[in-house]
């Protein structure tokens, strides 16, 4: 399954439109929304979220957090969680 970036991108924002301010989106949640529960569906879509993520938080748009503070968006690893930007940001 190809999903295109925008649409990606769409998802992410849309979760993360639904959180209370400072509420994280897991990008696990992402994939499941563009694919379904099973994991042949949302697990290879895992990197292009990561992309679009990465993409998005370089425009300003959305922080990535890993262990609850931002990370630099071309060196991170391991779990990671995303929310909205805060204006103080």
């Amino acid at each position: 399954m190809t999903i295109e970036a925008e649409a990606i991108e769409s998802a992410i924002l849309s979760l993360l439109a639904q959180q209370e301010p400072g509420r994280t989106v897991s990008p696990m949640d992402v994939a499941r929304v563009l694919g379904s529960d099973h994991p042949d569906d949302w697990g290879p879509l895992m990197q292009p979220v990561r992309r679009a993520a990465v993409k998005l938080m370089k425009e300003g748009r959305l922080v990535i957090t890993r262990k609850g503070r931002p990370v630099d968006p071309d060196d991170f690893r391991g779990v990671y969680r995303l929310v909205a930007p805060t204006g103080d940001a």
